[in-house]
């Protein structure tokens, strides 16, 4: 996937990029980087005027889509006014630009909603707003991670529509090795130059170049995000990115990126602790002093089989509550991955002591309905717990 190989240029609003000719002199020619609202301006129109002029044809079976020009005189529907596909926009804040998104939904799909961060396997095809093709997976499914951190990953833009569509389910293998996938979301996203590509030309794509993507989502992997800069390496708290999205509108954002997000809206943060560290960067998400690995281990006699209320019971084989409750996974039979209880709330069961007030060596016993009960704080995010100290 060539086109999503680098994307460095946008570290600094004001960086200057040199460009490669030069003049009498011999002296190296220095083009500043253009100014961000004034580009999304030129590219908005752009965009508009390419929706007002153009058509779209859509296979209803595949979804694979066809987009021209409608000629003079042509009774085509343009894409602005057709019906059938219903025009969507996003508000997208970047580089102190409140971007208004285009997009079409296709298909919405099936399954699960990815969020910003985490990794999808789609089919593409990316094309200029004069219809010339630049890129595409060639009907193939391929692996494209959206976390805009990683060393490979998606144009900003990619990972502010695919959340908005669902993957689809897998079929089972066929006898060739063929994967297929049914259900799948589908969608056409118009994205100005300052979510793409911006000054940074690539092959068949000039600096500043709103980009059109057609896209089938199929699948994902989930992430889990937080970042050891100790060991630097990726290993994250035992939540999944997505369970970290506190305002629940299925985008995470990291305030501490002031280049991207000079200003961001603080009902776009997700920091529990107000930290300034969002919860999906941050190893101690309650800022109580304990990890959020730690918070959610389970005791020794909570793995595996073990009892409860003087009656066997399966607590599950992980060494950690999972944040919902897990079903086995149907692909591996030998083993039972069943998780029954995600990471519980305080506990509120009985005192240890019923003598003694609660406190850090009195603490209270957990009950079932702790692991169970809907809307419940969970530890790693209440405050209180564990216990402080007196």
């Amino acid at each position: 996937m060539n086109k999503f190989k680098y994307y460095f240029v946008l570290l600094l609003a004001g960086l200057a990029i040199v460009s490669c000719n030069k003049n009498d002199d011999d002296n190296v020619v220095v083009v500043p980087l253009r100014d961000y609202a004034e580009q999304y301006k030129a590219d908005n129109d752009s965009i508009e005027k390419f929706l007002k002029t153009n058509y779209i044809v859509v296979d209803k079976t595949t979804f694979d889509v066809k987009i021209e020009k409608i000629p003079a005189g042509g009774t085509q529907v343009s894409i602005w006014d057709q019906k059938e596909y219903p025009l969507q926009t996003r508000p997208v804040y970047s580089h102190d630009v409140n971007y208004k998104v285009y997009y079409l939904s296709l298909n919405k799909g099936v399954g699960d909603r990815p969020c910003n961060f985490d990794a999808v396997k789609v089919a593409y095809v990316g094309t200029l707003l004069d219809n010339t093709q630049f890129d595409s997976s060639y009907g193939l499914a391929v692996d494209l991670d959206l976390n805009i951190y990683a060393a490979r990953h998606a144009i900003d833009g990619w990972g502010e529509i695919i959340p908005q569509f669902n993957v689809g389910t897998k079929n089972p293998t066929a006898d060739d090795g063929t994967i297929s996938y049914d259900g799948y979301g589908a969608g056409v996203m118009f994205l100005p130059s300052g979510l793409g590509y911006y000054a940074d030309a690539q092959v068949g794509i000039p600096s500043y170049s709103p980009v059109v993507f057609s896209f089938k989502l199929f699948a994902l992997k989930r992430s889990d995000l937080e970042y050891s800069s100790s060991s630097q390496a990726t290993v994250g708290d035992g939540v999944p990115s997505y369970l970290e999205d506190i305002n629940g509108d299925g985008y995470l954002y990291d305030q501490r990126d002031t280049d991207r997000y000079p200003n961001l809206p603080k009902e776009l943060i997700d920091d529990t602790d107000g930290d300034g560290i969002p919860d999906f960067m941050d190893f101690d998400d309650d800022g109580d002093g304990y990890t959020t690995r730690f918070e959610i281990s389970k005791p020794s006699d909570q793995i595996g089989w073990g009892t409860l209320n003087g009656e066997p019971f399966n607590y599950g084989i992980s060494l950690y509550y999972p944040y919902n409750p897990v079903p086995d996974n149907p692909d591996t039979p030998n083993i039972d991955e069943t998780e029954l209880w995600g990471i519980p709330s305080r506990p509120s069961g009985a005192l240890t002591d019923p003598s003694k007030p609660e406190s850090i060596t009195n603490p209270r016993k957990y009950v079932p309905e702790d692991y169970t009960t809907p809307g419940r704080l969970r530890i790693h995010l209440d405050k209180k717990y564990p216990y402080q100290k007196n």
